[in-house]
């Protein structure tokens, strides 16, 4: 599986958990941002070079759920560090050296 869709997947997951109490699984508004947001991803013209989603030049989500994913990431961004940790660095390496080219 993608790293980026094994991050917004915890990141979602954990967001709701923490938001929607009594939930022991993902409620229905945030599976809708899950799904839209794992649809971006697959959908993405720069495919295997893609960029995190802040720097990219191509903003290919909707006002409305570019809003609730941003809501998702400033509560979840802090809190993967204990969480997933492993993610949260590499999402951290991505968004803050990305070039805009991979090495081969």
């Amino acid at each position: 599986m993608n790293l980026e869709i094994k991050t917004i997947k915890a990141m979602i997951r954990l967001f709701c958990k923490k938001n929607h109490v009594g939930q022991s699984h993902p409620c229905r508004d945030c599976l809708a941002v899950e799904k839209y947001a794992l649809q971006r991803i697959e959908n993405c013209p720069f495919g295997n070079e893609k960029p995190v989603c802040n720097q990219c030049t191509v903003h290919c989500y909707k006002p409305e759920m570019r809003e609730r994913v941003k809501e998702v990431m400033r509560f979840s961004g802090p809190r993967m560090l204990l969480r997933h940790p492993v993610l949260a660095v590499r999402h951290l390496i991505r968004s803050r050296f990305y070039s805009g080219k991979r090495s081969k």
